[in-house]
């Protein structure tokens, strides 16, 4: 399949669905990263230009992990807005990428660029196939499912279908950690290193889930994409959904 992962910020896809995207990769789907915003306000100490050269070329070395196409889109960071240019450029994506899945953040996150990426990729998907939005891409006919990634510490998130990411935890980790700059940066935000935002949510989620590592994810419902199925790797069900 091809699927497509969108993340507000350089770092976001790693951390809250690498797991999967490892898993997706490794049984030989053509999986591609889109990453938002250039994230140049993630330091206390560089420039902005120097920030966003920094954090694409930690992208890069992480998406080449597992093999991922990176798009970049460039925005600024923590100024993402829903305007025409942002919803031609996430259409655009779409469009090279031609998914089957696609996965973003909450519509209800904390961050405003993760709530506005999201609620833009969920009203986009139908738009990229219509002929008279015009791209440099050609129209993708086929309406991909969308799944919500969650949210930092789980935060206002119930998911309804889970991914065991045992397998490739380690994997997720050697991404992450691709991301050096943002070490510093989120002990100076938050007070913990971005590593601790890898091992405890995952076991939260497996102790969910019933499995030891897992990645937690909610179903877009809207009409014409609906579904019964999840075209998800190893997922597992929870309160009654079908597995794949």
């Amino acid at each position: 399949m091809n699927v497509l992962f969108v993340g507000a910020h350089p770092d976001d896809i790693e951390l809250f669905a690498g797991g999967t995207a490892a898993l997706y990769a490794a049984r030989g789907d053509n999986v591609t990263f889109c990453i938002a915003t250039n994230g140049n306000v993630g330091s206390p100490t560089l420039s902005l230009a120097e920030t966003a050269a920094l954090r694409h070329k930690e992208a890069q070395a992480a998406a080449a992990i597992i093999g991922a196409k990176l798009l970049w889109l460039g925005f600024d960071d923590e100024f993402l807005l829903d305007t025409r240019e942002t919803r031609l450029a996430i259409i655009e994506a779409i469009r090279i990428a031609k998914p089957e899945v696609i996965f973003c953040h909450w519509r209800q996150d904390y961050n405003p660029d993760h709530s506005i990426s999201g609620m833009i990729v969920d009203e986009c998907v139908h738009m990229a196939g219509v002929p008279n939005i015009k791209t440099a891409s050609p129209p993708h006919p086929h309406i991909a499912h969308i799944y919500f990634m969650d949210t930092p510490a789980g935060v206002g998130f119930e998911p309804e279908i889970y991914v065991d990411i045992t397998s490739t935890f380690a994997t997720k980790k050697r991404m992450v950690e691709q991301h050096a700059s943002q070490n510093g940066w989120t002990k100076h935000l938050f007070g913990y290193e971005l590593e601790e935002f890898l091992g405890i949510p995952a076991q939260f989620r497996g102790l969910q889930a019933g499995c030891r590592m897992a990645e937690a994810f909610r179903p877009s419902y809207r009409w014409g994409r609906t579904f019964r199925e999840h075209y998800l790797p190893g997922c597992l069900p929870a309160r009654g959904n079908p597995r794949p």
